[in-house]
Parts: C-alpha cells; structure tokens; sequence
C-alpha cells in the first residue's frame, strides 16, 4: 500500500479570484442571516405586545342580565309586519333571527338582550 504524500495532505491555497468569490459569499451570508434574525425577533416582538397590550374583552352571558330572583327573562323583540322567523341562533347575550320578510325577502336581525334592543339588521340578497 503506498503512503499518501505529504503535499496531498496540506491544503493548497486558492486561487485568488475564488478566494474573493469566497468572502462575498461568506459575507452575503451573513448579511442575510442577520436580517433574517432581526425579522424574526420583530414579528415575536410584535406577537408579545400584542397579546400583552390588548386586555381580553369578556362578553356577557345571558345570565348576567339582571333580573328577579326565581323570575323568568322576558322582552318583546319587534320585527317587520308579516315577518315570519325562519331560524334563530343564540350566543352569549345576542339572538341571531333569520326572518322571511312578506316581500319575499330575507333579513337577519341581531337583538341584544342586555340592552334589550336590536343591534344589527342585515339584507341577504341573491347576486
């Protein structure tokens, strides 16, 4: 078995003009993996003061509408002449009605119970 040279063993050293090419590209490296870094570190920066800053809102449930004890919650909600409630939906304090209207028409009513009032009424319409 032959024994390896000793110049294969050392490193020669480049040629100059890719020795250059070399340092760019170790440089356009590390430029673009600190930018990278720094974008990171803003967007968790960004995600920490948002959760941080913003207090959460909680909503009230239809049971903290005060009422007697032992008595029902009661109101009227009051809908177009000739609507007929095709379906409703509840969630926390507000009633979502879908109602036919006598035109033919659809509307969404959004009634909130704790202000005893209608919040929102919207058109569905065909396009």
């Amino acid at each position: 078995m032959t024994r390896p040279q000793a110049d294969d063993k050392e490193e020669k050293p480049l040629d100059p003009a890719v020795e250059n090419v070399r340092r760019k590209l170790v440089r356009f490296m590390a430029v673009n993996l600190g930018l990278l870094f720094l974008a990171l570190m803003v967007a968790v920066a960004a995600i920490v003061y948002k959760s941080r800053s913003r207090a959460p809102v909680e909503p009230v449930a239809a049971s903290d509408i005060p009422t007697p004890a032992g008595a029902a919650q009661t109101g009227d909600i009051v809908l177009p002449v000739g609507a007929r409630i095709v379906s409703q939906s509840l969630s926390g304090n507000r009633i979502a009605i879908d109602a036919e209207l006598a035109d033919g028409g659809h509307e969404i009513f959004v009634y909130d119970m704790a202000a005893q009032r209608i919040v929102g009424r919207y058109a569905v319409r065909n396009r």
